[in-house]
Order: C-alpha cells, then sequence, then structure tokens
C-alpha cells in the first residue's frame, strides 16, 4: 500500500530536510516512519496521517531528528532555534548599578579635584536628606527574615561590635592624637579622624561581603544594623569622650541628627516593604542608580568645598593618615576574628566579613555630623577623604 501525501505535506517535509546537516543527509538514511507502522494495520482499514501544521511540524520534526542524532555532537536537542535572546531592560539594569559604585566614586572624587564647581552646588545643607535617602535604601531592602537567620551566631555578632566601637575608636584616636602631636596638623584635623572612627559600620560592608562570601551577608547585615542602631547614642559618647577635650560636642544634638538621619529612615524602609510591598517592588529597581548618584555627590561635594585644604601641603598627609587608619583597622578585624574562630568551619569567610564590618565606617554620617557639629570646616576633611578610600 502506498502513502498519498498532500502537497502542502510534501512542502514542509521538504523545507525540513533542508534544515538538516548536508553531511549528515548525505551519511544517513531520515525515516520519517517507525518500520512497523504498517505491521498491525488492516487493509481494509484507509490509512489517515494528520496533517502537519504549518508552524509546529516542522519544528517538531527538526527537534525529534535533533534527539536523536545530536546528543553525542555535544549540542543541546531541546534547545528551541526559534526563542528571541532579549536584551536587560532599563529596570535590569538599573538594578545592577551598584557594580559600578567604585568606578562612579573614583570618577567623582578626580572631577571634584579637577573641577570643584562641578560639585560646590551641593552644599552642606544636602548632605543630611542625602544620607537620609541611603538610610532608607537600605531598610526597604532588608526584611525581618535577614535579621532572624543571623542572630543565630550571637558570638560572631557580639565581636563584630566589638571591633566597631572599641577596636575602630582606639585605633581613630591613636591616629588622630598622631596627627596633631607627631604630624603638627591643626587639631580640627585630628578631630575629623576621631569623628570617622566613633561613627557605625557602613553598609557597603553588607555588599563587599556579598561578592566575596554571600551565605554570610545576613550576618554582616545585622551587624552593621546593630551598630547603625545604637549609634544614636554610642557614637555622641565615643565623640565626648574622644575629641570633647579638644572641640565642643552637642551630644543631644547628635542624638536628634541620627535619630532623623538613620533611624527613622530605615524604619521608614522596613515599614513601606513590610506593609506595601507593591509600592516598595515598583520603587526598588530605581534605588540602585539613585543611590549611586547620591553617593557621587556625597563624595564629590566636601572635596570641592574644602579644595583649598585638600591641596594643600598637609592634604597629603590627610590622606596617609586615612589610609592607614582603615588599613589598621581591616587587619586588626581579620586577625582577632582569626584568633576568636580558629576552629570555625567558615573561619576563612568569618575573617573576612568581620575585617569588612571593622574597616569600613559609614563615613557619610561622620561627614553629616562634622557639618553641622563643628564650626571649623577642616573637621569634615577627614570623613570626606574616607568616604572616598571606603568606596573603593
Amino acid at each position: 500500500m502506498s502513502v498519498i501525501t498532500t502537497p502542502i505535506e510534501t512542502l514542509h517535509l521538504k523545507s525540513t530536510l533542508r534544515l538538516l546537516p548536508r553531511a549528515v543527509y548525505r551519511s544517513q538514511r531520515i525515516q520519517v516512519f517507525p518500520p512497523n507502522i504498517f505491521s498491525n494495520t488492516s487493509l481494509s482499514s484507509p490509512l489517515r496521517i494528520d496533517p502537519i501544521s504549518q508552524v509546529g511540524g516542522s519544528r517538531n520534526l527538526w527537534r525529534r531528528y535533533a534527539s536523536d542524532n545530536f546528543s553525542e555532537m555535544g549540542l543541546d536537542p531541546g534547545a528551541d532555534p526559534f526563542k528571541v535572546i532579549e536584551k536587560p531592560s532599563i529596570v535590569d539594569r538599573m538594578k545592577k548599578a551598584n557594580s559600578i559604585l567604585p568606578h562612579v566614586v573614583l570618577a567623582s572624587t578626580i572631577l571634584a579635584l579637577i573641577y570643584p564647581p562641578s560639585f560646590t552646588w551641593f552644599t552642606s545643607r544636602y548632605f543630611v536628606p542625602a544620607l537620609g535617602f541611603l538610610m532608607f535604601a537600605v531598610g526597604i531592602n532588608s526584611n525581618e527574615k535577614d535579621f532572624l537567620e543571623a542572630f543565630k551566631r550571637p558570638k560572631a555578632i557580639l565581636l563584630g561590635y566589638v571591633g566597631q566601637y572599641l577596636v575602630k575608636p582606639v585605633l581613630g584616636f591613636i591616629f588622630g592624637l598622631a596627627a596633631v602631636s607627631l604630624f603638627q596638623l591643626p587639631t580640627p584635623i585630628g578631630a575629623g579622624i576621631m569623628l570617622v572612627s566613633c561613627v557605625s559600620g557602613a553598609q557597603l560592608s553588607n555588599y563587599a561581603t556579598f561578592l566575596t562570601d554571600p551565605a554570610l551577608a545576613p550576618l554582616s547585615i545585622v551587624m552593621t544594623s546593630l551598630s547603625t542602631a545604637t549609634a544614636v547614642l554610642v557614637t555622641p559618647m565615643l565623640s565626648l569622650l574622644l575629641i570633647g577635650k579638644k572641640l565642643p560636642v552637642d551630644v543631644k544634638g547628635m542624638i536628634s541628627s541620627i535619630l532623623q538621619v538613620v533611624i527613622a529612615p530605615i524604619a521608614a524602609g522596613l515599614l513601606l516593604n513590610k506593609l506595601f510591598p507593591k509600592v516598595s517592588n515598583a520603587i526598588r529597581p530605581f534605588l540602585p542608580i539613585l543611590s549611586v548618584l547620591d553617593t557621587a555627590c556625597c563624595v564629590g561635594a566636601p572635596l570641592a568645598l574644602n579644595i583649598n585644604s585638600v591641596m594643600s601641603p598637609f592634604g597629603a598627609t590627610i590622606l596617609l593618615l586615612v589610609t592607614m587608619f582603615h588599613l589598621s583597622a581591616f587587619l586588626a578585624g581579620y586577625f582577632l576574628t582569626g584568633s576568636v574562630f580558629r576552629n570555625a568551619p567558615d573561619a576563612k569567610a568569618m575573617q573576612r566579613t568581620l575585617s569588612y564590618e571593622t574597616g569600613m565606617q559609614s563615613s557619610l554620617l561622620a561627614l553629616a555630623l562634622a557639618t553641622k557639629f563643628f564650626q571649623d570646616p577642616l573637621v569634615g576633611i577627614p570623613p570626606a577623604i574616607s568616604v572616598s578610600l571606603i568606596s573603593f
């Protein structure tokens, strides 16, 4: 019995065979129908062949052939040759804006030093709202699950807190004292270094931990959040203890300012994320790019506004002292953690996480406090340089 195909079916079978590699087509005989298709077929009953759909028939035939013959050639027989690869949308690109933060900070630093008017419009009155926006972005990207999971390691949290508010202030006091006594820098410069050592951990430490040790990112978030939440009391008291004998410190004013700049925006972000998730999801993709631009202004503006002091003969000395302060804090956190968690299975990861937490400070908070509570603008130079360093 012969099998009759319609002209349309014949046309589609021929078009499918043209898709096959020429070498394979010549060396192998293509069996469109199984060999036993007619074994149980009654001669009295007419043979019916379902028409091949004009779109799906050729595609399915090609997939069956590829599955049988191309597996050994390292090809993916399940791949759809008709699938169109979509380009990332603008929203997807904005979500990854944090990855270019070091490059933007470096560009802002160079631009502020070469052409200060590019940032002088961003005066000190904008520092507090700018920092509040960054804290809001932190709150809207956090949830209670991160905190509950990380609180299972209280020993690590305690060690991170000790590094933030004991080891780091001691180092800040040493380098601030050396700036005034050994390098003969003005007293406000030493006070600025000490002020940097009194603030809480930087949210950038969470991002650094996520890049190197993603499993410990929630722990880093908890340590930074705890130091940030308690900064409302600890930072003013440490500032009074370390700087009070050199410059007057408004403790009550600092407490009120930290509540407004840090605690309230983070709480607002958490509540918005909890109560209005649709609103949070709508604005969250825009936060990374806005945060990068915000940070760029906060880095470039202090340098541009204090360009004469930064470019003065002692500007290089300040840069050296601030750099050595951060480097010492990184090393102290790393080796202190190594001595405590020596036998832990993730000891190296813990060392890196605690090192980030100890060496990275919320220098933007120190800069906001310096511009608001200290009359001498020189106090803001070490925090401005610190912002540039820890963003790299």
